[in-house]
């Protein structure tokens, strides 16, 4: 993966200007961030050598690198995911190259099913922990101490400074905001009935199928993270209706500006 990875970073490295300093992981419908970047340059990831390619109809696939809010960012529409077939290193291979190339905070989106019956359709939630029941780590295997070390710390995955700006942002905005426990899932069929009284059960707000592996590894790197879930379905065990891809995603792309608007204030007022 280091050979792999160094062949990566000079293709990227010799098509942009300047360092970015800001990571952003955008999820199922939430790509409409991406036109706000002023972009120097947007790579495919197909022609990106060595680089995953996303399956998902909804992620597009295309890595921009430009301007947001007066900072340096590279910012991933769309990423991919473990049901896919990809390997854990696959999947946050991505935020390795970030950090190679500077970063050093990342923004982390996804759309999710609540289990917290507070939380609403549309609703934002900050991820505040998370638990992580997938079925592979991203930092199994050998350790590069050149990236971190071989047990990284995890007290504070989410930059708690991060969490109350972003809180305090929405609140101005007059967004309905939550904070919230995540648990992340194999995927890709949603869940059932006794799966969302388990998940509950232990102390999981809202769940989803992606974010960990990449926050897991931008940790291990030494980044702050900042991760942000609109809520898309309610995973009421006792009046579970079915749920289609096509419902998520029109409820991701209505709640869209909201987390666009979120985003793009952390950015352009702070400096993490």
């Amino acid at each position: 993966m280091l050979q792999h990875l160094s062949e990566t970073f000079e293709y990227v490295s010799q098509h942009i200007n300047e360092q970015p300093e800001i990571g952003i992981i955008l999820g199922t419908g939430l790509g409409r961030l991406a036109g706000e970047i002023k972009a120097d340059h947007i790579f495919s990831y197909a022609d990106i050598p060595h680089f995953p390619v996303s399956t998902v109809e909804t992620h597009s696939g295309k890595l921009i690198c430009g301007t947001l809010g007066g900072k340096r960012v590279l910012a991933m529409q769309g990423r991919f995911h473990h049901y896919e077939g990809y390997s854990m290193q696959q999947i946050t291979y991505p935020v390795r190259l970030m950090q190679r190339l500077g970063v050093k905070t990342l923004y982390v989106s996804n759309v999710a099913g609540a289990m917290n019956l507070s939380y609403g359709k549309g609703d934002l939630v900050l991820i505040d922990d998370h638990i992580n029941l997938q079925i592979a780590n991203p930092l199994t295997g050998s350790n590069w101490d050149d990236f971190g070390p071989r047990f990284p710390d995890m007290s504070e995955p989410y930059d708690q400074e991060m969490i109350h700006a972003g809180w305090r942002i929405a609140k101005e905005e007059g967004y309905r905001i939550h904070k919230g426990v995540y648990v992340a899932v194999p995927g890709p069929n949603l869940e059932t009935r006794a799966e969302y009284r388990f998940l509950r059960t232990i102390g999981a707000d809202l769940v989803g199928m992606s974010t960990v592996p990449e926050v897991i590894v931008a940790k291990h790197q030494g980044m702050k993270v900042f991760a942000v879930s609109i809520i898309t379905d309610i995973g009421d065990p006792d009046k579970l209706e079915p749920v289609s891809v096509q419902e998520i995603i029109q409820i991701a792309g209505e709640a869209e500006p909201k987390l666009t608007r979120l985003v793009y204030r952390m950015i352009g007022e702070h400096n993490f």
